[in-house]
């Protein structure tokens, strides 16, 4: 069993295509990867949020995690507006308030958020209140979170690169081929 930030370096540089990027980000990357990976294997649901610009992108996650030709256990991975469709319409405090109660209630065994946007736009207030969030950021530095710049030419590259590499995480960690508590 390897340890999380020795198996990425080996697992970007296995990598045939041009991910050789990543090696100096797998810093910031094995703890939010860690927290994120470690929520799944305890039973906790991921609720994926986007901004519009990269709804694209949530759903290729949801159409690949749950691939059957990984022979993996199906992990709870859901797209929040495709759950609560007034989710665009949430702007106070109290909305927002009354959505994490819903989704205290809806899933029993615990809730984070990835979510992949801009850093400014308004579904960042929720993801910003809960604090295992995992977030992939554009054009912004946020504490805990993996940034990106959304005027790279490479970026969509990036993104199912990175995409990825925290799938194969996820398929280490169940089969005991990785140690995330080391």
């Amino acid at each position: 069993m390897q340890q999380l930030l020795k198996w990425t370096l080996e697992t970007i540089r296995e990598e045939e295509s041009s991910f050789s990027w990543m090696e100096e980000y797998r810093y910031e990357w094995a703890p939010l990867a860690k927290s994120a990976v470690s929520q799944s294997i305890e039973g906790k649901t991921a609720l994926i949020i986007t901004d519009e610009s990269y709804e694209w992108f949530s759903q290729y996650i949801l159409k690949n995690i749950n691939d059957m030709k990984k022979n993996r256990p199906l992990l709870p991975f859901f797209c929040l507006s495709s759950c609560f469709p007034h989710f665009q319409e949430m702007k106070s405090t109290q909305d927002l308030q009354l959505l994490e109660d819903m989704l205290d209630i809806s899933y029993p065994n615990g809730y984070y958020i990835w979510y992949i946007g801009k850093g400014d736009h308004p579904y960042t207030k929720l993801a910003y209140r809960n604090e295992n969030s995992f977030l992939w950021v554009m054009d912004e530095e946020v504490q805990d979170s993996f940034a990106f710049r959304s005027s790279d030419a490479l970026l969509d590259i990036k993104l199912l690169q990175l995409f990825k590499l925290f799938d194969n995480t996820l398929s280490a960690a169940l089969f005991g081929d990785l140690d995330l508590e080391s």
